[in-house]
C-alpha cells in the first residue's frame, strides 16, 4: 500500500445500523411462525406516537430471510430495528 493512501472504508454508503430485537422462526408442526422478542433490547427500542396518541416500536424483519424460514431453507432470521 501507498504512503499516502487511505484506509478503506468496511461499511458501504447504503449500510444501516440495526439493533437486533428478537428471532422469528417456524413452529415445531409449522403452523404457526414463533416471535421471540429480548425484553431488555426492546425496552431500549425508538419509539414513535401515532396522531391518536398510540406509541409504537418500528420493528423490520427481512422479506426474502423471512420466506427462507417459511419455505425450511433457514430456521430462524433476525428482528431488528434499524437506527437513525
Amino acid at each position: 500500500m501507498a504512503k499516502n493512501s487511505k484506509p478503506e472504508n468496511n461499511m458501504n454508503d447504503n449500510e444501516q445500523k440495526s439493533n437486533l430485537v428478537g428471532y422469528v422462526r417456524r413452529s415445531n408442526a409449522g403452523g404457526a411462525i414463533k416471535v421471540s422478542i429480548n425484553s431488555d433490547a426492546f425496552s431500549d427500542c425508538e419509539t414513535y406516537v401515532t396522531s391518536d396518541g398510540q406509541e409504537y416500536v418500528p420493528l423490520v424483519i427481512s422479506l426474502n430471510a423471512l420466506n427462507k424460514v417459511l419455505n425450511g431453507e433457514r430456521v430462524v432470521t433476525t428482528i431488528s430495528q434499524i437506527l437513525d
